[in-house]
């Protein structure tokens, strides 16, 4: 299986693929295409997030500052930092490798 081989998703929804979990981290493939969340909603996680964007571009929003991400960009994000996605891009989609651990 390819990280990258997405030709059978159904993207009416974002995809999210486990690929490996360990009860200490875990690591996910997200696929976007145009997704972002919901209007006025805000994650606050319990773990920390260190994500990777392996394709297309997006943008999240934290509440004090507002990151534009591109092929290769990361960002790590501490647990209970409030944040939200607020654009995907659609061709291509926005392939993530999301990494969450305590």
């Amino acid at each position: 299986m390819s990280f990258f081989d997405i030709r059978d998703l159904n993207l009416e929804e974002e995809s999210f693929k486990e690929l490996l979990n360990t009860g200490n981290f875990k690591i996910e493939r997200i696929v976007s295409k145009g997704h972002k969340s919901p209007d006025g909603f805000w994650y606050d996680q319990n773990e920390n997030e260190w994500v990777l964007l392996t394709q297309g571009t997006a943008e999240i929003e934290f509440e004090d500052e507002t990151v534009n991400l591109k092929r290769g960009d990361y960002v790590l994000i501490v647990k209970h930092r409030k944040h939200r996605v607020i654009s995907t891009s659609r061709t291509p989609e926005a392939i993530w490798l999301a990494v969450f651990f305590s």
